[in-house]
């Protein structure tokens, strides 16, 4: 059942759609529908409880689809695994990250989150409307869902186009502080791509990682244990191409520039 699911195809827009597909989109179209009711459901409750859903879940997002399980940058007690695991669940972005982690799928416990993971976020807007009426599951589902997709829109787009590019890694990645702030710590992509297996993105002090934050925090207590870090070598070793790349370029450019006043271009 589940397999016929993501295997079914239909073809639109010069693409073809599962019904995972079909789905996603009009999630993401009611949740920005959801989002306009906003301006006239606001209360400051409703508003306090879309920040901290905003930091759990979001976190939870980075610090266990994409850094623990997807690059393997730290271990936790399966108990704890699983807790993050779920609350990334509330989301909206399980399947695009299982993707990323497929042999987890022989894991039961990440099999039942593929199959249902829909209904864990619909259950959980549910539980906002039964506690707190339409401002909380317009603030705590509609308004807090749509930013961080956004924010996760905008790591693989906003931090390949703009931003600032410390090491060479041989494409386009770059880190973007904003980003960094609203997805919290993922924006330092550059950082990310030149040491993919870093628990820790924001690697100088002022590069304000939240992620790694409460990555260290478990460290620091015992829970998380084998957390990578990019060694000094390492770094030296990407800032040693970074220079190498610079020089190379320069020296072309004055080359260039030497042959046009010489008058031989």
């Amino acid at each position: 059942m589940g397999e016929w699911v993501t295997q079914w195809r239909v073809e639109f827009l010069g693409r073809e759609w599962n019904f995972v597909d079909i789905g996603s989109v009009v999630v993401v179209f009611a949740l920005h529908l959801l989002t306009l009711l906003a301006p006239f459901h606001f209360t400051w409750p409703a508003f306090w409880v879309a920040v901290a859903l905003y930091f759990v879940v979001g976190v939870s997002v980075n610090l266990s689809y994409h850094r623990q399980l997807s690059h393997r940058s730290f271990k936790l007690p399966k108990w704890l695994e699983y807790f993050f695991a779920y609350c990334g669940v509330l989301s909206f972005q399980y399947e695009a990250r299982l993707k990323n982690v497929g042999d987890l799928k022989r894991d039961p416990f990440y099999r039942f989150l593929h199959y249902t993971y829909p209904l864990h976020a619909i259950s959980f807007g549910v539980l906002l409307y039964a506690v707190g009426g339409l401002p909380f599951l317009v603030w705590g589902l509609g308004v807090r869902s749509v930013i961080f997709l956004h924010a996760t829109f905008g790591i693989n787009s906003i931090c390949h186009t703009w931003g600032k590019q410390v090491w060479n890694t041989g494409d386009l990645s770059r880190n973007n502080w904003l980003i960094g702030l609203m997805a919290h710590g993922e924006g330092w992509h550059n950082n990310h791509h030149a040491f993919e297996h870093s628990a820790r993105h924001g690697l100088e002090w002022w590069e304000i990682d939240v992620t790694w934050y409460v990555i260290r925090f478990l460290e620091i207590i015992g829970l998380a244990t084998e957390v990578q870090r990019p060694t000094e070598t390492q770094k030296k070793r990407k800032a040693l191409l970074s220079n190498n790349v610079n020089n190379q370029t320069r020296q072309l450019e004055e080359k260039l520039e030497t042959e046009i006043n010489g008058g031989k271009i």
